[in-house]
């Protein structure tokens, strides 16, 4: 990965209803973790950024980015 940072889709489930949120991590802080939920849950860098519910939390996925070639 390089430096700087990347998006990540969470996806919540809430009463049977599904949503996501996008955010950006720093890519140190997921490289220093051998999966992408751990980093979420134990680093202390993104817990100070951002809060995440890993109680309704279903699925994380790195989002590509976009091409921007047309």
């Amino acid at each position: 990965m390089t430096q700087g940072r990347v998006r990540v889709r969470l996806v919540f489930v809430d009463s049977g209803s599904y949503h996501h949120e996008e955010v950006t991590v720093r890519t140190e802080a997921l490289e220093a973790h051998e999966r992408l939920i751990d980093a979420l849950r134990e680093d202390p860098g993104i817990l100070k950024e951002i809060f995440v519910d890993v109680n309704r939390l279903c699925a994380a996925y790195l989002v590509e980015e976009e091409s921007e070639a047309n």
